[in-house]
């Protein structure tokens, strides 16, 4: 894993992206033990061009998937951690007075980066929540009446401990639909946690980790995902989907027209991740999950007691064309 690969050593020419993408998948895979499901959905999610919202118990490696992802995919990291005192100023930065030129001068928050990792994103107040919303949609902070644009590509990638634990603020639904997915690492296995237990620190690994592709070469990647050929069937049963989702007794709200859009991005990024020659109907269900629950408002009678087997319920219900 470390000190493998150097950009030097990857492939040159057409297959040279390819590569680079794989190889950031073996590294991330040796970090994040047991978890490629959730690895490849992370990649098709930045791929994508999307925002990623990790959910999951403390301790199961949200923050070093976050980390590893900046590392491997060569961009500037900043972490910002979410406390309930946090202002919005901490995130997007402030104009400070400078008496000796007698003006005010911006000092760049934290966000003036590629890769923002957002800790435990819903331990903040709304406001300062709030904070992330332009930056999210727009690619840019506006403070004092000035807009600034962010540095390109540009992801949040947001950790987020279960509600019913203390100290949390729920996200509102404006901004969960910023985020184009939505994973849960769950605990490991039994031998993915034994060699957890008796393999080498993982923090020290991550420091180890060289970066596979530069930031360029991660948005030609994205050029690349979005062109991935996806047939008039599969828009077809992604509109169905989306369908079943408004008109399901057991949800309340479905699918948005951007939460439709979300879907067919996604899809063409993991069918590119996943090598296929386009869309499969396989790829529309790998990401259906990770898109659309968070999205969905469940019915207040609603038989199903998670958003992953609300998802369940709608796939099993639509024809695969």
């Amino acid at each position: 894993m470390q000190g493998g690969n150097t950009l030097e050593q990857l492939p040159t020419g057409k297959d040279a992206d390819r590569a680079a993408l794989g190889r950031a998948r073996e590294v991330l895979g040796s970090i994040i033990l047991g978890k490629d499901k959730q690895i490849g959905l992370a990649l098709s999610c930045l791929l994508a061009r999307g925002h990623l919202l990790i959910e999951d118990l403390p301790g199961l490696g949200k923050t070093m998937l976050a980390q590893a992802l900046a590392r491997v995919l060569g961009l500037s990291f900043r972490r910002i951690q979410f406390t309930s005192d946090l202002l919005p100023a901490d995130i997007v930065g402030v104009s400070v007075f400078r008496q000796n030129k007698g003006e005010f001068e911006f000092q760049p928050g934290p966000i003036f980066t590629q890769l923002i990792l957002a800790d435990e994103v819903n331990r903040a107040t709304p406001k300062a929540q709030s904070a992330l919303l332009e930056a999210m949609e727009e690619y840019q902070v506006t403070v004092d009446g000035n807009t600034r644009q962010l540095p390109r590509p540009f992801f949040v990638v947001a950790t987020q401990n279960p509600a019913d634990q203390i100290g949390t603020f729920p996200l509102p639904e404006s901004q969960l639909d910023r985020f184009l997915m939505r994973l849960e690492l769950g605990y490991p296995n039994e031998e993915n946690e034994r060699m957890l237990l008796t393999g080498g620190d993982r923090r020290s690994m991550l420091n180890e980790i060289d970066a596979v592709c530069t930031p360029a070469q991660l948005q030609k990647l994205q050029e690349i995902a979005s062109g991935v050929h996806m047939s008039s069937p599969l828009v077809d049963y992604i509109q169905a989907l989306v369908r079943q989702t408004r008109e399901s007794p057991e949800i309340d709200i479905g699918l948005s027209p951007r939460g439709a859009i979300a879907l067919v991005a996604a899809a063409k990024a993991h069918a590119y991740v996943e090598h296929h020659s386009g869309v499969y109907p396989d790829d529309i269900q790998a990401v259906f999950a990770a898109v659309a629950g968070h999205r969905l408002q469940p019915a207040g009678n609603t038989s199903y007691r998670s958003s992953a087997e609300l998802c369940q319920h709608v796939l099993d219900t639509v024809a695969i064309p």
